[in-house]
């Protein structure tokens, strides 16, 4: 009995220290998951800040835009070009810049879709299917 009675406490213990590395455990748990709350908390207004600050930009560069043409189209008249046809070169440049960046955004839309990607992932049964074949 002496021996079972000395293999108990020692079995006790382990117990305890098994229930004390869980709380532990849960602890840091508990302390990872409330951080990841606080910062994806912060990366949410960070993102909203950042959308409000992109809008004001955008709004800044467009006036700035309308500036610039409307200086050129002060200079064409200046230099001499009827007004109207001022206007309309304005109108026309931006058009033009308009239909150029379209096509390279058209043209950048491709990589959207993982082209490379989706050739490998169909190429794979085709190399399944001969490896198959010789046995």
């Amino acid at each position: 009995m002496a021996a079972s009675g000395s293999a108990s406490p020692s079995a006790a213990g382990l117990l305890d220290e098994a229930k004390s590395l869980w709380r532990d455990l849960r602890g840091l748990a508990y302390d990872q998951l409330a951080l990841a709350a606080l910062e994806t908390k912060l990366a949410g207004r960070s993102l909203v800040t950042m959308i409000g600050t992109a809008v004001l930009i955008a709004a800044l560069l467009i006036s700035a835009w309308l500036g610039l043409m409307g200086a050129v189209v002060l200079w064409l008249v200046g230099v001499g070009v009827a007004a109207t046809i001022a206007v309309l070169v304005a109108v026309s440049a931006n058009l033009l810049l308009a239909l150029l960046l379209y096509y390279v955004s058209r043209r950048l839309s491709r990589h959207l879709q993982f082209p490379a990607t989706m050739r490998s992932l169909r190429a794979l049964p085709a190399s399944f299917q001969s490896s198959e074949k010789p046995r």
